[in-house]
């Protein structure tokens, strides 16, 4: 009876313990995150260095650098007070893509007159914070540094991986939604 006694009282005294806390098999320091921030650094400064360069060489055109990291003039500038694209709005526009040795990547014939949902629907970022800027008759040319254009994917046909490009967009018609 005692040999049970000592079994029952040892097995509650192992039994109450809390259970330990699972480790992982593989920790990651993290530097990859590290690596990836790091070339995306180098290559943004690349990219800003190659526009830059194209800023300088076109001085009669006066450069603007917008607050979302793109740079843009005005071919065609409406001073009067009308309205800008907000969300919701649709948006009828034309535009071309070219790369930065103004090679065409996609004439306004290949793309045709979109219109465009404003924030409703897909356009790559730096077209979308473009047309926010513009009015209905203006014609623009936006400077795009690749994150703010197709990025690392690109278009998965004519625009490779990190391209920067040079867009020239004309604002037909915006038509506000109700």
């Amino acid at each position: 009876m005692k040999p049970i006694v000592i079994l029952l009282i040892i097995s509650l005294i192992f039994s109450c313990k809390s259970p330990d806390a699972r480790r992982p098999e593989s920790v990651q320091s993290g530097s990859f995150y590290e690596v990836s921030a790091e070339r995306n650094i180098k290559l943004n400064k690349k990219e800003q260095a190659l526009i830059q360069k194209i800023i300088d060489r076109n001085p009669d055109q006066e450069y603007i650098a917008s607050k979302s990291g793109f740079w843009y003039f005005y071919n065609s500038k409406i001073e009067l007070d009308t309205i800008t694209p907000q969300f919701g709005d649709i948006v009828n526009f034309k535009y071309n893509i070219k790369d930065l040795n103004e090679n065409t990547i996609y004439s306004e014939d290949d793309i045709r007159t979109q219109n465009y949902v404003m924030d409703k629907e897909e356009l790559f970022t730096g077209l979308r914070e473009g047309l926010k800027l513009m009015k209905p008759g203006e014609v623009v040319t936006f400077l795009f540094p690749s994150q703010k254009a197709y990025g690392y994917y690109g278009d998965t046909n004519r625009i490779g991986t990190n391209i920067p490009l040079i867009c020239k967009v004309t604002v037909n018609t915006i038509k506000q939604n109700q």
